[in-house]
């Protein structure tokens, strides 16, 4: 469990915040429990330290307020537009028996002892955060999935996932899917022998040679068909003048 020292803010305008901000300190509230909500100020440099570490959202932690320790779950982040920076948290106070819903990330691990992983198969995520109804005092900080042992074409379902008492997904009468091991959806075409590309190049060398002759051949005989044309028109000419030549003047 982490720990931040806090310190109790008396901010009353958006003036006094912005002061609290440029001197290095973020803005938050703690609410939740019977007590009265309670606005305090973290330092800057320690939330964005805790906000880069993984599952910020589903981690409790221990603040240190004038002497006290209180228990809380990070809720909500407000971040600046322009820097990306934290300038204002919410923190759930952790009472115990409350119930709380809250997405936790899935992680997987032992990939390089699934079979079907290692014989190119592809891990398919369906949900890489899945919502849980919990205690405020029993939030696990993630879910892990092992692959151990799992082929091709296994289907990783919410019953396989070993959850915490009183633990339950938000999602209730039926067994989903969270992952699966799917077959490799692309192949790759084996390389052609050397031989064999070579005998298919001269194949489409002697290919194109025979187009080139059989082209060079119409040409040839469309040449010689346009010089017998002139020809064939001058004896139809003459044959026609015999026919009307009057007997006797031939």
């Amino acid at each position: 469990m982490n720990s931040l020292e806090a310190s109790i803010r008396n901010t009353k305008s958006k003036g006094e915040v912005n002061s609290l901000r440029q001197k290095g300190d973020v803005p938050a509230i703690i609410y939740g429990g019977t007590e009265e909500n309670q606005k305090v100020s973290l330092s800057k440099k320690q939330i964005k330290y805790l906000i880069e570490q993984e599952n910020f959202l589903s981690n409790i932690i221990s603040l240190n307020v004038d002497g006290q320790s209180i228990k809380v779950l990070p809720r909500e982040v407000s971040y600046d537009t322009l820097t990306d920076d934290p300038i204002h948290i919410d923190f759930l106070r952790i009472v115990k028996g409350a119930k709380i819903i809250i997405e936790i990330p899935v992680r997987f691990i032992n990939n390089e002892n699934s079979p079907g992983l290692k014989r190119g198969g592809v891990l398919n995520i369906v949900r890489r955060k899945i919502e849980l109804k919990c205690a405020t005092e029993n939030v696990p900080n993630e879910l892990v999935v092992d692959l151990e042992g799992l082929e091709i074409g296994t289907s990783i379902k919410i019953s396989s996932i070993s959850l915490p008492e009183n633990v339950k997904p938000t999602i209730q009468g039926r067994d989903f899917v969270v992952a699966t091991v799917a077959a490799p959806t692309v192949f790759k075409e084996p390389e052609k022998p050397v031989e064999e590309a070579a005998v298919e190049g001269e194949g489409a060398e002697g290919a194109a040679e025979g187009e080139g002759a059989e082209v060079a051949t119409v040409e040839a005989a469309a040449k010689e068909g346009d010089e017998k044309a002139p020809e064939a028109e001058k004896g139809k000419e003459e044959q026609k003048k015999d026919q009307k030549a009057p007997a006797g003047k031939k």
